[in-house]
């Protein structure tokens, strides 16, 4: 199931499957491609949950998300994604320095900085929280502009 919603961002497809989040998407909305979709449904409570967060999220109200979650992925995007979550609101980490935080060398900055790009539940799982090693923002899926927009949000929440 999926609902919509505005956001600052632009419209936000929120995807559910089983009782968790699998998607947040921005619009335009491509299709499915092989991942169940479903009906809208912006009364299922997991949705309704997830869009009064956001929601609040925006608002500057909130900044630890509590939802389920299910982002299909490898293991190894799997433990990246883990990795973003522990990195705080308004913080911010490298790509290398997830790496090192997996045990790896920075030669595996790349592969995270991939398995990032792959996060399919932006916002929730904050991949607009990391940047290049020399601060500076580095590619995210829905645009640069949204990054900024989403680590400028956080930071003028904290003063």
């Amino acid at each position: 199931m999926w609902t919509v919603m505005p956001s600052p961002l632009g419209q936000l497809r929120i995807v559910e499957l089983g009782g968790a989040i699998t998607a947040i998407e921005f619009e335009p909305f491509r299709p499915a491609s092989g991942r169940p979709l479903g009906a809208r449904r912006d009364d299922h409570p997991v949705l309704r949950s997830a869009v009064e967060q956001l929601t609040a999220y925006f608002a500057r109200e909130l900044k630890e998300f509590d939802l389920p979650l299910a982002p299909q992925g490898s293991p190894f995007q799997q433990q990246v994604w883990a990795q973003l979550r522990a990195v705080g609101y308004g913080e911010t980490a490298s790509y290398g320095e997830i790496a090192h935080r997996l045990g790896r060398t920075n030669a595996a900055a790349r592969a995270v900085g991939l398995a990032n790009g792959q996060n399919p539940i932006p916002v929730v799982v904050p991949c607009h929280r990391i940047i290049g090693a020399n601060g500076t923002l580095t590619g995210y899926a829905g645009g640069l502009e949204r990054k900024q927009l989403l680590l400028q949000l956080e930071q003028d929440a904290l003063f």
